[in-house]
Parts: structure tokens; sequence; C-alpha cells
């Protein structure tokens, strides 16, 4: 059975809205499908079917759509499945729009 939980990283997002384009910072690694993602911060850009993820040198592509909720999100928040004692993310809910990444994709590696 699914553990589902919504949680409130100190996670920080920045909406462009042309470009489809977000801030993120992650306080603990946590998986999105098969790649791990480091503690750290990201941009992630939403290209056509995938997010990528860039820190730094590290860039992360991952299928990923964004969708629109019929509510706005009140704040930022990331809901996550426990999987094998390993966080997975499932989206990113995007605080003050009704829009959210939504990830697909295998479980971590290994699992």
């Amino acid at each position: 059975m699914k553990n589902v939980m919504l949680i409130g990283l100190t996670l920080t997002m920045m909406a462009f809205a042309a470009a489809k384009s977000f801030h993120v910072t992650f306080d603990n690694n946590a998986w999105i499908g098969t790649s791990e993602v480091k503690a750290g911060n990201y941009k992630i850009q939403i290209e056509g079917d995938k997010a990528i993820l860039k820190s730094g040198t590290t860039v992360i592509e991952i299928p990923a759509k964004l969708e629109s909720a019929t509510h706005k999100f009140p704040t930022n928040g990331v809901l996550m499945n426990t999987i094998h004692n390993k966080q997975e993310v499932e989206e990113i809910q995007i605080g003050g729009t009704n829009e959210r990444i939504v990830f697909s994709g295998a479980s971590p590696s290994g699992e």
C-alpha cells in the first residue's frame, strides 16, 4: 500500500509565466522516477513531455508534464510516496497557482 504524504519541504519556487521554468530547493535527497535528486537548489524547465532539472553542472531529464488542477494551491508543496524507504516525488504543486508538475516513470532503480 502506498504511503502518500503532502509535505512542505523548504520549497522555494518562482514561476516565469512564458518560460514555464521554476526554481526549487530540495532540503533532502529524493527520487524522481529512476533519478536521484540530491539536496540543493534546482531550476526546473518544462519542455514538452519532460522536466529538466539543473543545478550547477548537474542536469537531470525526467518524464513530466505541467497540469492544471481545479483549484489554486495555497502554498508550495511536494506530493511524495515512500517506496522501500526512499522518498519518491510524484508532483510539485506551485503555490499561488493551479499548476503542478506531475512526474511519471519507474520506481527508484534496484527496487
